[in-house]
C-alpha cells in the first residue's frame, strides 16, 4: 500500500496566486495540508478527463471548482434526454449539443480561471498517446472495457498516473493506477469479461446519484496526487454499495509475471465487444426495423422474440413480441418454448444481445432465425416514433 511518503507531489507549484484566486480558494488555503503551495500545484496541474458523462460530469465540475488550471475533455457524444438524470454538467438547454462544448460552458460558469481543452473525438490507439502526452494525470470515467484498457496502456507507456471509476446500478468502484509506483488496471483485471456477460449502464441502468459519490472520490484522489497529501487508492480498490451504504477496500497486488505493455493494440478486438460467433451469426441474418415492419404488413407468419429483461419490456415493447430474456436462451432452458413451424425473429434494445441469442439459436438448429439490427430503439426511431426510448 502506498502512502504520502512514497508518492511525491505530481505537479510543481505555479509561481503565484492572484488576489482573485486567493479569495476564491480561501477555504482550501486555510487547510494546513493544502495551503498556498498545494493550491499553486492545483493551478499548475493539467488533468485530462475521458468522457463527460455520468462520472465525467461531477469530476469536471469539482476539478474546476478546486482550481485545477487546465482541464482536457475527451468526448464525441451529444447530450441526450436520458443523460440528464445523472450527467449534471449538462442541462435541458444543452439537448442535442456536443457534450464537450456543454461541459466547457458549465466549467466556465463554475470557474472562469480554468483553461479547457476539447478533444472532440473517439479515443483510439492512433490518437491516445498524442492526447495524453500534455497532461499530468488522466481520469477515466468511461463505461466500456475497450476504452479502459486503452487508457491504462497509454498511461503505462507514458508513465502517467490515472484515476479510474466505474458505476453500475447501485455499486461503484474506484482506484488509482500508476505503473511506476504500484499496480496498473491489468493487475486488477488481466482479461476482459466475455462479451455480453457484463451489461453496460445503457443495458443495466445506474442510480443517478451514484455518479456523484464515485466522481467526487475520483477528484479527491486527483487532488491528493497533484498536491502530494494523504494516502491515495494506489494499490487498493474501493467498492461502494449505495443500498447497504458501505465502503470497503481490497488490496490490489502487482502481477509478478505480467505481460509487458509495449504498444497500443486493437482494444475492440481484445475485448470482443460482440463475440466472433455472434458477429458471424448476424453477418447474413440481420434485418432492419423497416424490414420487420414489412413482414408485419405482408402478414408473414413469424415469431418475434424480445430477449431483453422484464423491466425493460415494461418500458417499451414492439406490439406482438414475446419476452424471453437472453440468458434463458443461452442456457438452453427456453429452446423448447420456441415454435418449429415458423421463422423466429429476435430483437433487444439495440442489437448486441439479440446477436448473442441468435448465435445460440443457429447452434440449436434454428437455421433461418434472424435478428433486428438496432433493436427496439431502431424500431422507435424508424418505424414508430410515438414509442418512448431509454
Amino acid at each position: 500500500m502506498s502512502g504520502a511518503s512514497s508518492l511525491p507531489p505530481l505537479v510543481e507549484p505555479a509561481s503565484e496566486l492572484t488576489k482573485e484566486e486567493v479569495a476564491r480558494y480561501s477555504r482550501h488555503l486555510i487547510i494546513p495540508d493544502v495551503g498556498m503551495e498545494g493550491q499553486k500545484r492545483l493551478k499548475n496541474a493539467k488533468v485530462l478527463v475521458v468522457g463527460a458523462g455520468g462520472l465525467g460530469s461531477p469530476a469536471l465540475l469539482y476539478l474546476a471548482a478546486a482550481g485545477v488550471g487546465t482541464l482536457g475533455i475527451v468526448e464525441f457524444d451529444e447530450v441526450d434526454e436520458s443523460n440528464l438524470h445523472r450527467q449534471v454538467i449538462h442541462g435541458q438547454s444543452d439537448l442535442g449539443r456536443p457534450k464537450a462544448e456543454s461541459a466547457r460552458d458549465s466549467i466556465a460558469e463554475v470557474n472562469p480561471f480554468v483553461k479547457v481543452n476539447l478533444h472532440q473525438t473517439h479515443l483510439t490507439s492512433e490518437n491516445a498517446l498524442d492526447i495524453f502526452r500534455d497532461y499530468d494525470l488522466i481520469l477515466d470515467g468511461t463505461d466500456n472495457f475497450a476504452t479502459r484498457y486503452l487508457v491504462n496502456d497509454a498511461a503505462v507507456l507514458l508513465g502517467k498516473p490515472y484515476v479510474w471509476g466505474s458505476i453500475f446500478r447501485f455499486e461503484g468502484q474506484a482506484s488509482v493506477f500508476w505503473e511506476q509506483h504500484g499496480p496498473n488496471y491489468r493487475d486488477l483485471y488481466p482479461e476482459p469479461p466475455p462479451p455480453g456477460l457484463v451489461p453496460s449502464c445503457a443495458e443495466g441502468g445506474v442510480l443517478g446519484v451514484l455518479c456523484a459519490s464515485i466522481g467526487s472520490i475520483m477528484v479527491n484522489e486527483a487532488i491528493k496526487l497533484i498536491t502530494g497529501i494523504g494516502e491515495t487508492l494506489l494499490g487498493r480498490l474501493m467498492i461502494y454499495d449505495a443500498l447497504e451504504m458501505t465502503y470497503r477496500t481490497v488490496k490490489i497486488r502487482k502481477d509478478p509475471n505480467p505481460t509487458p505493455i509495449t504498444e497500443l493494440i486493437d482494444y475492440e478486438a481484445f475485448c470482443g465487444v460482440v463475440s466472433d460467433e455472434a458477429q458471424q451469426a448476424a453477418a447474413n441474418s440481420t434485418i432492419t426495423p423497416r424490414e420487420l415492419k414489412e413482414m408485419f404488413d405482408r402478414g408473414e407468419k413469424f415469431e418475434l422474440i424480445d430477449v431483453r429483461e422484464p423491466h425493460e419490456y415494461e418500458i417499451v415493447k414492439i406490439e406482438g413480441s414475446k419476452l424471453i430474456p437472453k440468458d434463458r436462451i443461452l442456457s438452453g432452458e427456453a429452446l423448447a418454448e420456441l415454435p418449429q413451424d415458423r421463422k423466429i425473429v429476435l430483437h433487444c434494445k439495440s442489437g448486441g444481445r439479440s446477436a448473442e441469442a441468435l448465435a445460440a439459436l443457429h447452434r440449436a438448429g434454428f437455421a433461418d432465425a434472424v435478428h433486428v439490427g438496432g433493436g427496439v430503439l431502431g424500431w422507435a426511431n424508424q418505424v414508430d416514433p410515438s414509442l418512448p426510448t431509454y
